[in-house]
């Protein structure tokens, strides 16, 4: 292959690999993928022009009552999760409690009133999350969550696992 331009390497005479970070041929990208898959797949072909359609932003907050109101919107933050709902699923993708916080129970109710959430207002039947393995694997079982992947040296030395819940 031959480099005639940094970043950019001739594969043969009809294509060019470019690497490069570009917004638009990005979203044409994801428009084009999308377009590929709604038509291989009935399932995404149903959910084409109805609410699911989109993911919809979900997000629970743990404000600390006895914050300084100077600190702004955030000053307070005590904890908080951040995810989406996408057809019949919650996906979080964020759950955090302030060290001073933690072992009061809050994470258990921050996802138990996503869960809610996602299950009573969106329909929702599962929820999906990632976490690392010194993070809370074991926080999300004692949740009811099943590991259904496991991604060893994902960053290097780390290990990333999948887990799953079905919402009753």
């Amino acid at each position: 292959m031959q480099n005639w331009r940094p970043g950019t390497f001739m594969v043969c005479r009809m294509f060019v690999l470019e690497t490069e970070v570009d917004k638009i041929r990005r979203e044409m990208l994801r428009t084009r993928l999308l377009e590929t898959n709604t038509r291989a797949s009935p399932v995404l072909r149903a959910l084409r022009g109805t609410p699911h359609e989109r993911e919809v932003p979900l997000h629970v907050w743990l404000m600390d009552p006895d914050r300084d109101p100077a600190e702004g919107p955030a000053g307070g933050l005590a904890g908080g999760l951040v995810g989406h709902t996408w057809t019949s699923w919650l996906h979080v993708t964020y759950l955090w409690v302030d060290e001073r916080h933690r072992g009061a129970g809050l994470g258990s109710r921050l996802l138990d009133r996503a869960e809610q959430v996602a299950r009573r207002e969106r329909g929702c039947r599962a929820v999906r999350l990632e976490t690392w393995d010194f993070q809370a694997p074991d926080f999300y079982r004692k949740q009811g969550y099943e590991v259904v992947s496991v991604i060893e040296d994902y960053p290097p030395g780390v290990t990333e696992y999948g887990l799953v819940k079905r919402l009753a």
